[in-house]
C-alpha cells in the first residue's frame, strides 16, 4: 500500500470548520471482516477492488477501531456515541432481546434528524426490539424508529439466530396471519425439527452450538415455529438488502439522507449467492468477502449513476475482528491457506488482543477528501461528535464520542490519545502506540479457536514495533506500565473486574 500525503486546501478546510455542511452520509458496517480481509491493507491473498475504491479514494486509517470485539457492543457505541461497557446489558444479545438503546438517550440518527436528515437503517440490527417477549405478529416497538431511524428494514439479530425474518418499519415482512410466528430461546415447539434431532435435514453442519431450529437447511440458535412465507433465503439476502438500499436512495436523493447500511457479510452461516460460490479458494468465507465487495461496488456505481457520489460521505468499517470457525463446518479453517484474516495482528473476534477491535476503516467523500493514508487513532464511536461538527448539529456534553472531524478529512490531524477497548466485558487500554491488558481469569481460547487475551498479569505491548503483540514489555517498562495502569483505572473506575472471563458462546 502506497502512502499518500496531502494537505487539504485551506479554503476547503476553513469551510468545513466554519460553515456546516450537509452531505448525504452512508455508514457501511460489515460483519466479522478482519484487518487482513480487504486488499487495501496489503493482502495478496484476497482482492477487494470495490472496497479498495473507498480506501484508495479517501482516507485509509491504519489505526481504525471498533470499541468492542463483538457485534452488539460495537454497534451500540456507533449509534449512541458511548462506551458500551458503561451499559451492563450491552453484550451479545439473543434474538428476542428487548431494545438495548434507551429511547430517551442521544443517538447519531436522532442528531442528524435534528438538522434535516432523513435517516435509514438497512441490514443487521442486533440491538434488540420491543420490551422483551416480542410478539412477531404485530407492530414491534420500540425499535429503530424510536431511536432515530425514519425507515428501517432489518435482520433482527444475526443470521444464525431466530427469527429468520426481515422487520421493516417494525413489522415482519410477508407475515401471514394464518401462520403465526413463535420464537423461544429455552425450549422447542412440539413437532418442530432441530439440528440436534434431525441432522438428515441439514445441508450445513454445526461445529459447536447452532443445532436448534432449521431454516433453509441450516440449523440456528433458538427455536422457531411458523412464518414460513416470511423466512429469508440466505442466498438472496445480499440482493434483497441492496435493493432496499437503492430504493432508499431513490426516494431521498434530494437529500440530505443518512443511511446505516449494516451488511450481513461475512457472519455465519456463510451462504453467498450462487454467483459468488467458488469465487475464491477459501470456501464460503472467502466467497462471502467477494459478495460483500460486489455490494459495495453496486452501491458506489448507483450513487455515481444518480449524480450523488460527490455529495455523499461514505464510511466503511467492520463491527469487530475476524473469526474462522464460528459455529459451522464451512471449511473456513481448512481452506484459509496463506490468507491472514487479521492481517498479522494478534487475536480476532472475542479477543482483547489487537485484532479483536482493530478493523478496516475508510472515509470517502469524492472531490472533498483527498486520498491519503492516516495513522491517526480513530474509533467508530467518534462518528457521532464528528458528524455533528460537520453538519452543525447539537452534540450533548458527556458523550464518549470525540470530535475527530479534522482527522476524518485531513490525515495530518491527530486522532485520539487513548481508547478503552472491550471484549465480552473485559477491558484494556490503547494509548498512543501502547496497549495495556490487565489480568483476567478464564481460558486462553474459546470454541472459535481465537485467543481471548486472558493473561495472568498486566501485559504491555508496543504496537509501533510489535504489531503481532509477541513481546510483552511490562517487565522492561515498569514506569510506563504504572502510568498506563493509573490512567486505565481512572477511565474505568467501577467497571474493571479481574474475575470476568469471556462469556461462553451462545
Amino acid at each position: 500500500m502506497k502512502k499518500v500525503i496531502f494537505l487539504l486546501p485551506l479554503a476547503a478546510l476553513a469551510a468545513c470548520q466554519q460553515k456546516p455542511q450537509k452531505p448525504n452520509i452512508i455508514v457501511i458496517m460489515t460483519d466479522d471482516v478482519g484487518f487482513g480481509d480487504v486488499s487495501a491493507y496489503g493482502s495478496k491473498t484476497v482482492s477487494t477492488p470495490n472496497i479498495d475504491r473507498l480506501a484508495n479514494g479517501g482516507i485509509c486509517f491504519t489505526n481504525g477501531y471498533a470499541t468492542s470485539a463483538t457485534s452488539t457492543p460495537s454497534r451500540y457505541a456507533l449509534i449512541t456515541g458511548m462506551y458500551p461497557w458503561k451499559n451492563k446489558n450491552a453484550k451479545i444479545l439473543p434474538g428476542d432481546a428487548p431494545l438495548l438503546i434507551s429511547t430517551s438517550q442521544f443517538t447519531l440518527p436522532k442528531m442528524l434528524q435534528g438538522v434535516g436528515y432523513y435517516t435509514g437503517a438497512i441490514g443487521k440490527w442486533h440491538l434488540g426490539m420491543g420490551y422483551g417477549n416480542v410478539d412477531w405478529n404485530t407492530l414491534i416497538a420500540p425499535g429503530a424508529k424510536e431511536v432515530g431511524f425514519d425507515y428501517s428494514c432489518l435482520i433482527p439479530a444475526t443470521l444464525d439466530r431466530v427469527p429468520t425474518v426481515f422487520v421493516e418499519n417494525g413489522r415482519v415482512l410477508n407475515a401471514d396471519s394464518t401462520d403465526r410466528i413463535y420464537v423461544d430461546y429455552n425450549k422447542n415447539f412440539p413437532g418442530e425439527p432441530t439440528g440436534a434431532t434431525n441432522p438428515e435435514m441439514l445441508r450445513m453442519l454445526p461445529s459447536h452450538g447452532h443445532n436448534d431450529a432449521i431454516v433453509n437447511g441450516i440449523p440456528r440458535i433458538g427455536f422457531m415455529k411458523g412464518g414460513k412465507a416470511a423466512r429469508w433465503v440466505d442466498e438472496n439476502i445480499a440482493d434483497f438488502l441492496l435493493g432496499k438500499v437503492k430504493n432508499f436512495i431513490d426516494a431521498h436523493k434530494s437529500g440530505p439522507f443518512f443511511l446505516y447500511y449494516a451488511m450481513h457479510e461475512i457472519h455465519v452461516p456463510r451462504v453467498p449467492n450462487g454467483r459468488f460460490v467458488g469465487a475464491t479458494t477459501m470456501g464460503p468465507r472467502g466467497d462471502a468477502i467477494m459478495e460483500a465487495d460486489w455490494c459495495v461496488g453496486q452501491l458506489l456505481d448507483y450513487l455515481d449513476k444518480n449524480g450523488l457520489l460527490k455529495n455523499t460521505l461514505i464510511v466503511f468499517s467492520s463491527d469487530n475482528g475476524p473469526v474462522l470457525d464460528d459455529g459451522y463446518q464451512d471449511m473456513a479453517v481448512e481452506k484459509v491457506g496463506d490468507h491472514k484474516p487479521a492481517g498479522g495482528l494478534r487475536g480476532g473476534k472475542y479477543s482483547l488482543f489487537d485484532a479483536g477491535t482493530h478493523v478496516p476503516f475508510f472515509v470517502y467523500w469524492k472531490g472533498t477528501i483527498k486520498p491519503a493514508v492516516s495513522n491517526a487513532l480513530v474509533c467508530q464511536m467518534d462518528l457521532a461528535a464528528s458528524l455533528g461538527a460537520l453538519t452543525g448539529a447539537q452534540v450533548p456534553e458527556g458523550l464518549d464520542s470525540r470530535n475527530l472531524l479534522k482527522a476524518f478529512i485531513d490525515d495530518k490531524s491527530t486522532g485520539r490519545e487513548d481508547l478503552v477497548i472491550e471484549a465480552q466485558g473485559r477491558l484494556a487500554l490503547r494509548e498512543d502506540n501502547w496497549v495495556m491488558i490487565p489480568p483476567y481469569k478464564g481460558k486462553e481460547r474459546n470454541e472459535t479457536g481465537n485467543e481471548l487475551g486472558n493473561l495472568p498479569d498486566f501485559a504491555l505491548f508496543d504496537l509501533k514495533t510489535d504489531h503481532a503483540q509477541t513481546n510483552d514489555l511490562a517487565a522492561k517498562n515498569p514506569g510506563e506500565l504504572e502510568t498506563l495502569k493509573k490512567h486505565f483505572f481512572d477511565l474505568t473506575k467501577g467497571y474493571y473486574d479481574p474475575n470476568v472471563g469471556a462469556e461462553p458462546l451462545k
